[in-house]
């Protein structure tokens, strides 16, 4: 496994963990969909740090009921594309918001 994917993965973990607790408030999605949300967020995040055509460092990839905002720098159309593929690819994403800016 590759050393990106583990830190990735890694992070999320200790997200989780912490946020655990937190409490749903009105407004918000119940706790199964945060933790889904959150499984969505670490799959993508992981599988952008396995990819030769994304730099998963400069791209922040937040989810919200199965909706997925990828946002941050991109250095080509290529690496923004990619991002947005790789989300589309991941179970349970509903649709893909890609607001990643392309900074050469």
């Amino acid at each position: 496994m590759h050393i990106k994917t583990i830190l990735a993965t890694t992070t999320m973990a200790f997200a989780l963990i912490a946020t655990g607790g937190c409490a749903v408030g009105r407004g918000q999605q119940g706790v199964g969909a945060y933790v889904d949300d959150a499984g969505i967020t670490t799959l993508v995040k992981a599988r952008m740090a396995d990819s030769k055509l994304v730099s998963a460092a400069s791209i922040s990839v937040e989810t919200l009921n199965g909706t997925v905002l990828l946002s941050g720098f991109a250095t080509s159309l290529t690496e923004k594309n990619a991002a947005e593929n790789i989300a589309r690819n991941v179970n349970h994403v509903k649709l893909v918001k890609n607001e990643i800016a392309v900074r050469p």
